[in-house]
């Protein structure tokens, strides 16, 4: 659109990210105002922000606004080039197949997909054929337009054109909203937007694959085919991209545990892990590690029963957001208990135990409380997603006046952990009030700032996700970033005025008074299943050696040193390194490669030599030969590594 169709008396200032103004007597679109500023500009814009919104490149500014303009170096335009090739997506189905019908098409993390009805599924060929065509069309640079409608326009135009599945969605929507719909060449769908303004913006995209999916996600209702893609700003960061999908393929940690041997899952117990002597070595060598620092912290660990009343849930406010996820046991037609699914009512009953005084406070409470949690089988997944589990759980009961120390405390405990483990890019946000809560809107206020405070003391920077907190308090959601720049979510630290008080928690206060505790939530690692199927993703099942279920491998080459294999492998052990001996009749190269491949960090060779000598040939997992050490040199160097564990990594 140009300047000379929207001539108007209203002039308009627009205010630029650098604080400059730039003075228009008309409104302005946001592709105008970046032709003003410059042609290099102009070309790149892929859409706009006004005051924080992000809007189309024709959007028009018809009063003063603060406009920023979305280029590919933005990261607002993702989501606006994942949403457009979306409809792309939809465009080149519907010209290779007419009688497929569009339903809905939405961004996701890394990609988009987009849901169709066909009269067969689509194959592989297929796929082939439509990203081609998205690619031809890509290169047509199509112009988008955005189109506005009434709702009966809307529900008369698609029925005209035989897509019955977008008039039923326009049929949910209310009568007095206005619609818009998006064309490019001559495919018009309904959306939101924003969109690019031209196809030829879409540059760098792939189809991934094809899943069933159910129309509105109702399994009572027709299966539709899901085209799964992925779009990017330019093809280096899309190669990127898919070569981190093939080698997350060969860290997948189900993979691994059947390989080096470390659990399994198995249709009697879903969503729950048979620990083979290989795995539990992993999960006992974090629980201990875990256990240690939350010692040097001043925690005390309790443990508390796994079937509760149904009562006390109700009482704490659990029940009502989420009965639907606990098992329960009828013990008569009197009593319902509850499987435990989180430990913070049953601390709460530890913290009523014996009358307490502010001087008391904090008083922490930890617990590797094993939960259950009746998750939909759907979203059940390996390690990922379970329905027993154990977390490594606190609860800190604190005046109102030690919070901010507390949160302090927790937050630097919980990235030197992290540290620990090898991950030092820690993601952090902040998620506040969701619309089902408990608690008056002054409590909230009061939780979120604090939060906010705890963690601008910290010096962290954090992301706002409004609506995202637990129902009781706001939250701090810690996640990590891994090898492969996936992320993890795992820690969380949250503030709760509400429970203590539902559940007559108090103490005694300075001036002899009742007063209600502060309880802190907190977790560092989350699921220990959980947190161990990322250690085995990012680190390709080649574990630290601190962490590894085997540490090293005695191996003869031939039956002479056996015995002495024998006694210094008990040797090993009695210092508490993680052993174990292959005196197979085997070639020593045979049993070098095969326990380089179950990646043990260091094997120890043992010939006639060795023995003589009361040695150890040592060698590292990535074949770094260190030479002959004697026993108890080789002793002290491992133990020496194991206790810096993954500081120098």
């Amino acid at each position: 659109m140009s300047f000379s169709t929207l001539q108007s008396d209203q002039s308009v200032t627009i205010t630029l990210p650098d604080g400059s103004q730039r003075k228009f007597d008309h409104p302005v679109t946001v592709a105008d105002i970046a032709a003003n500023i410059g042609a290099g500009l102009a070309k790149a814009a892929l859409a706009g922000k006004v005051n924080d919104r992000l809007v189309d490149t024709s959007f028009v500014v018809s009063e003063d606004a603060r406009v920023s303009i979305v280029t590919d170096k933005d990261p607002a335009a993702l989501e606006v080039i994942r949403h457009s090739a979306a409809h792309l997506l939809a465009q080149a189905v519907k010209a290779l197949f007419p009688s497929a019908q569009v339903t809905i098409g939405p961004v996701i993390e890394n990609g988009f997909y987009y849901d169709f009805a066909f009269g067969r599924p689509f194959t592989p060929e297929d796929l082939v054929r439509i990203e081609e065509k998205m690619l031809e069309l890509s290169k047509a640079d199509l112009v988008v337009t955005r189109n506005v409608l009434t709702r009966n326009e809307a529900i008369a135009f698609f029925r005209g054109i035989g897509e019955e599945y977008k008039a039923k969605i326009i049929e949910d929507i209310p009568e007095t909203d206005t619609l818009t719909t998006y064309q490019q060449g001559d495919f018009i769908d309904l959306c939101r937007g924003p969109h690019v303004p031209s196809t030829g913006k879409i540059k760098a995209f792939k189809l991934m694959k094809v899943a069933g999916a159910y129309w509105r996600g109702d399994s009572n209702n027709e299966m539709l085919q899901r085209i799964y893609g992925t779009a990017w700003t330019d093809k280096k960061s899309l190669d990127e991209y898919v070569t981190n999908l093939e080698e997350a393929e060969k860290r997948d940690h189900r993979f691994i545990g059947k390989n080096l041997d470390l659990f399994h899952m198995q249709e009697e117990a879903p969503g729950m892990v048979f620990w083979h002597p290989n795995g539990w070595a992993i999960y006992q060598e974090i629980k201990k590690y875990i256990g240690e620092r939350i010692a040097e912290y001043g925690y005390q660990e309790v443990a508390t029963p796994q079937l509760v009343d149904a009562t006390l849930w109700k009482k704490s406010g659990h029940w009502d957001m989420f009965h639907e996820n606990m098992f329960t046991v009828d013990a008569d037609s009197d009593r319902c208990y509850v499987v435990k699914p989180m430990n913070c009512p049953c601390h709460v009953q530890i913290f009523k135990q014996g009358l307490k005084s502010y001087r008391d406070l904090p008083v922490r409470l930890a617990e590797f409380g094993c939960v259950h949690r009746n998750e939909p089988s759907g979203t059940v997944q390996g390690l990922m997603r379970v329905r027993q589990f154990v977390q490594d759980d606190a609860h800190i009961f604190c005046t109102e006046d030690q919070v901010q120390e507390e949160a302090t405390h927790f937050i630097r405990q919980l990235l030197e952990i992290y540290r620990d483990f090898g991950f030092t890019d820690v993601i952090v946000k902040l998620s506040t009030r969701p619309e089902k809560r408990v608690g008056t809107d002054e409590l909230w206020d009061k939780s979120e700032r604090a939060l906010g405070e705890a963690l601008r003391n910290a010096g962290l920077a954090y992301e706002i996700f409004p609506g995202e907190g637990a129902f009781y308090g706001p939250k701090i959601e810690f996640s990590l970033k891994d090898c492969l720049n996936r992320v993890w979510q795992c820690g969380t630290l949250q503030l709760d005025y509400s429970q203590p008080a539902r559940l007559d928690a108090y103490y005694i206060a300075e001036d002899s008074t009742k007063k209600v505790p502060v309880m802190l939530h907190r977790a560092i690692l989350g699921s220990l299943e959980r947190f161990i199927g990322v250690l085995l993703e990012h680190y390709a099942g080649k574990l630290p050696l601190w962490l590894a279920p085997t540490q090293a491998v005695i191996m003869n080459i031939t039956d002479r040193q056996a015995k002495y294999c024998e006694e210094i492998a008990n040797l090993f052990k009695k210092h508490g390194i993680r052993v174990k001996s292959d005196l197979r009749n085997e070639k020593i190269g045979f049993k070098i490669r095969e326990h380089t491949l179950q990646h043990a960090p260091y094997l120890l060779v043992v010939g006639d030599r060795e023995v003589d000598m009361r040695a150890v040939s040592v060698r590292t997992q990535q074949g770094q030969d260190l030479g002959n050490m004697p026993i108890q040199e080789c002793i002290d160097f491992m133990k020496s590594e194991i206790a810096r564990r993954s500081r120098t990594n």
